[in-house]
């Protein structure tokens, strides 16, 4: 289920404009407007929750999707060989800003840890 007021939901229903580079009847794909990573894609469910926790208790297989959808997305980008990082923020502790779940797929340049 969509909110009204969320950017996310807003994009997921092409309201409001977004690079898209994937999509599939549950996802959507598109390059985060700030990247952090010369590949930097967000992948969201085209329903709303919160945060991956949410997600996994109310939809089983969801999370699964994701997951799939963001390495077809890093292997569309050509950033699988070299290696790739998914990360679902979950709160604003941890930099979440945007409360609809989101896995950043980030590639295409060496990755340290720990992140932060």
């Amino acid at each position: 289920m969509a909110q009204d007021d969320c950017l996310f939901c807003k994009i997921a229903k092409g309201e409001v404009p977004a690079e898209i580079v994937r999509e599939s009847e549950r996802t959507v794909a598109f390059r985060d407007i700030n990247p952090q990573a010369p590949t930097h894609v967000l992948v969201i469910p085209r329903d709303h929750y919160p945060n991956a926790a949410e997600a996994a208790a109310a939809d089983a297989g969801l999370l699964d999707e994701i997951v799939r959808e963001a390495h077809e997305v890093a292997a569309e980008e050509g950033v699988v060989d070299l290696g790739y990082r998914l990360v679902f923020n979950t709160g604003s502790g941890a930099g979440q800003t945007v409360f609809h779940l989101h896995g950043h797929v980030l590639g295409g340049r060496g990755m340290e840890w720990p992140p932060g």
